[in-house]
């Protein structure tokens, strides 16, 4: 099984409302299934019900993974239930703190007052902590082939590139790019030829002017990384916060007319990588 479970697509701020209804209001995160390995990206506000979900089937071993640590990618961290169980374990991953500070500390600073009512000694799960510099492979679990790059984001951010199985999925999220330049050579190598990557879709081209230092990237930069690398997919997802189900249907709309395979995710989407018609 190679298994993409989308529990969260938003970013910058959960949203709520009848307007938000088809794409969902959950802030970022990612559920990959690897044969019987569960990965998880991000912990944003959908990591709770992914993580309800995931107790719900008696998984015990989790791996967590950080793109990076702004808010709403770490929201639902105190929330992720299995950190709390004993007899649980719990790798977490970051390769964007480039040494100003490891993973513990960045989770011991986040859960804890005044920003959370307890500390992390209330946690009973075996945690283990793995910092690397985005840019190193990764050794996970046998047969899984994790490729890591530095993506343009104010205070960094990692992309992953996953191999299992001989099907390839990419997770490309917050990262920016400059109008008219080249693109970014780190994000070609990180969705070559991949079957599916998910993209930072956060604005549309017009807008990218008056969020210049942003750190994000347009549906339309996506198709261009697709085509270049030859990618089969991309799913656009960190939908803003201001952007309505009837304005992402828009953007799908005019999507699918420039490529096939581009669409917009909506939460609680899920892939499967190896199955033909997916």
């Amino acid at each position: 099984m190679f298994r993409v479970h989308c529990w969260g697509v938003r970013g910058s701020l959960p949203v709520s409302g009848p307007q938000f209804e088809r794409y969902g209001g959950n802030t970022f995160c990612i559920e990959v299934r690897c044969g019987d390995h569960r990965l998880v990206f991000d912990a944003g506000s959908g990591l709770l019900p992914a993580s309800r979900a995931l107790l719900a089937e008696g998984v015990r071993g989790y791996d967590l993974f950080f793109t990076h640590c702004h808010y709403d990618h770490i929201i639902g961290l105190p929330f992720f239930l299995p950190i709390y169980v004993p007899d649980t374990r719990v790798r977490v991953w970051t390769g964007h703190l480039g040494g100003a500070m490891t993973t513990q500390e960045m989770m011991d600073s986040f859960i804890r007052p005044p920003w959370f009512p307890v500390r992390m000694d209330m946690c009973r799960s075996c945690l283990d902590f793995r910092d690397f510099n985005a840019g190193e492979t990764l050794d996970v679990v046998p047969g899984l082939t994790m490729t890591t790059r530095p993506l343009m984001h104010p205070g960094n951010a990692t992309g992953y590139r996953l191999e299992w199985m001989g099907k390839t999925f990419a997770i490309i999220t917050d990262t920016e790019h400059v109008p008219g330049a080249p693109l970014d050579p780190n994000v070609l190598a990180l969705i070559e030829d991949a079957d599916l990557f998910l993209y930072d879709c956060m604005y549309v081209d017009d807008e990218m002017e008056k969020h210049r230092g942003f750190g994000h990237s347009t549906w339309q930069q996506a198709i261009r990384l697709a085509r270049a690398a030859g990618a089969r997919r991309v799913g656009f997802v960190h939908h803003s916060p201001l952007r309505t189900d009837d304005e992402i249907d828009e953007i799908g709309r005019q999507a699918s007319e420039a490529m096939a395979g581009a669409f917009p995710v909506p939460d609680g989407a899920v892939y499967d990588l190896l199955d033909a018609g997916a």
